[in-house]
């Protein structure tokens, strides 16, 4: 059985973690009472202490009920740039007792159309450049009745030499429509929230995560699994009230959310926060405010170790390089220590765990590795098909029992159905990713059960992108693939059969240009490819496997690895 930690666990950690039954905004409340005037965030050289930001929280949280009509357990977007005000956001829905959902904010109309939809959200936080993305989506066109929208230069009060994103010195625009009210006009009117009434055992985050039917589907979590990630994230990485995180993963993804915000938060550790990657500030922040951790993915790796000046920066304050979401090539693992003296601690998790469920060792991490269960995590390596647990070495699919499991999919019973099943009277979660266990308890995985595409450790969908790409007036069908991509890991190519009165009148690049323009960023193919037809099974399924199969004999031939 592979669920008995090994040999090789952390030295001086418990096992076993008794987690704090409490609410998650009572870790602001906690942190502003120990270290009042202690930064909270740095953001761009202003400095937020965690004072500061209890008091705005709890005015935000005051106009959510008071104003909003915000209820304990009413869902609410939030849709911004990693900032201050996202922080804030996230803990005011908190503390006026609803559930968070957090939204990409590369996410298109249509895309946030449907999280607003499925969740029943009538109110969300959003950044002033996201905006026009969310304007179609109020009343009375859309179901949103109230939407705060946040500046983020309202939150740069201090001189800097730092380079900022345009999209963050811009000045606060004038707010005329109905439902719509100013972050800064929200704080202003003070008004106090009532008792907080939710609980542990209460929804307190939703984010979304697709599947093979592509539509995504709002992971239910609660806070007591928000608290087992971010607790145990802090007791595994030693995260202590001195620590100071560059918080550059996005924070609306479970991973930068717990290891790069509600965790360091739970310590009253200092966050370096940027709104968009950029090597050069990232480095310059490292060596001015002594960065001690880095929660990063291999793309910015890649990035910032291609900097020309980077042997010019004192990087010794770092004492942790962690992340997850895509492995990190040897190579480049190799050029990070090489740099640092560090090794890179890789983890792995899911918007299912709200993050974490395996993470190595500090002391005696793998390279290209998932790393070992965390406390409490029963994880289990089997075959897809009978179920019958596998032994070390051999190659099937992990599944997962921990504190950290979400409650279901919201409203989605066949699905929350599917993705758990019961060994020796355990709820374990099927991951859908095929992996072995070696002889020292340490997990890897070597391929996907599900169909899905990993850009930049985003996790793409194919299903979700094609029916989005169904839009398109020319397109009759549509395959959506992986292909491989250096810097990326993966990208998404489209194989695209037009309607015939379209062919000779719509270009691969018009296809590739609308479709940035409909999906987000990282999901939106950068190759389209037309085809006169796609092959089908004698069912009459697309057999996108093949397809999939044969692009990847491609790639090995002109990018080997």
């Amino acid at each position: 059985m592979t669920s008995l930690p090994p040999a090789h666990w952390p030295p001086g950690l418990p096992r076993h973690l008794t987690l704090p039954q409490t609410h998650v905004f009572h870790n602001l409340e906690v942190s502003a009472r120990r270290y009042p005037d202690k930064p909270f965030i740095v953001y761009y050289d202003t400095v937020l202490t965690y004072a500061q930001a209890l008091r705005e929280a709890e005015r935000l949280a005051g106009h959510l009920q008071q104003v909003c009509g915000v209820v304990p357990g009413d869902r609410v977007l939030l849709c911004m740039q990693n900032s201050p005000q996202w922080a804030l956001a996230f803990h005011a829905v908190l503390r006026a007792g609803a559930v968070v959902v957090p939204v990409n904010p590369m996410n298109r109309v249509e895309e946030l159309r449907h999280c607003i939809e499925d969740s029943g959200a009538t109110v969300a936080f959003v950044a002033q450049d996201l905006l026009p993305q969310v304007r179609p989506l109020m009343a009375p066109l859309g179901g949103l009745r109230h939407a705060i929208v946040a500046t983020y230069s309202d939150h740069l009060r201090a001189p800097t030499d730092l380079r900022v994103p345009d999209f963050v010195t811009a000045s606060r625009e004038p707010l005329e429509e109905d439902g719509l009210i100013a972050w800064a006009d929200a704080v202003a009117r003070d008004l106090a929230p009532g008792p907080l009434s939710t609980g542990p055992d209460d929804l307190c985050a939703m984010p979304y995560t697709s599947g093979t039917t592509g539509l995504p589907k709002g992971c239910m979590h609660t806070h007591r699994s928000v608290m087992s990630t971010l607790v145990g994230g802090v007791r595994w990485f030693g995260t202590s009230q001195d620590s100071v995180c560059l918080s550059v993963l996005p924070f609306f993804h479970v991973t930068g959310l717990s290891g790069s915000l509600n965790g360091p938060l739970y310590a009253g550790a200092t966050l370096v926060v940027l709104s968009r990657w950029d090597r050069e500030v990232a480095a310059l922040c490292m060596q001015r405010y002594r960065v001690t951790v880095w929660q990063a993915i291999s793309t910015m790796v890649i990035d910032f170790l291609g900097h020309p000046g980077i042997d010019q920066i004192d990087l010794s304050s770092l004492a942790c390089i962690r992340g997850g979401g895509a492995a990190m090539p040897d190579a480049l693992a190799a050029r990070l220590k090489a740099l640092t003296g560090l090794d890179y601690i890789e983890g792995y998790g899911m918007s299912e765990t709200m993050a974490a469920t395996h993470i190595n060792p500090m002391h005696r991490p793998k390279r290209q590795c998932l790393g070992l269960p965390v406390f409490d995590v029963d994880a289990r390596v089997i075959h897809p098909d009978t179920l019958a647990e596998l032994p070390a070495g051999e190659t099937g699919e992990i599944v997962v029992h921990g504190p950290q499991l979400m409650q279901g999919y919201w409203h989605n019973a066949d699905a929350t159905s599917a993705a758990f099943i019961d060994i020796e009277g355990r709820r374990f979660l099927r991951t859908g990713d095929l992996g072995h266990v070696d002889e020292e308890g340490y997990f890897f995985m070597t391929d996907r059960l599900k169909r899905m595409i990993n850009a930049s450790g985003y996790k793409v969908w194919p299903a979700e992108v094609e029916a989005l790409m169904y839009h398109h007036p020319a397109i009759q069908e549509a395959c959506v693939i992986g292909v491989r991509d250096a810097r990326r890991g993966e990208s998404v190519k489209a194989l695209v059969v037009l309607r015939p009165e379209q062919r000779g009148q719509v270009s691969e690049q018009d296809v590739i240009d609308w479709a940035h323009g409909h999906m987000a960023a990282y999901k939106s193919p950068r190759t389209v490819e037309f085809v006169d037809s796609l092959p089908r099974s004698g069912s009459g399924k697309v057999m996108w496997r093949e397809l999939q199969e044969q692009q990847a004999a491609r790639d090995a031939l002109t990018h080997p690895p």
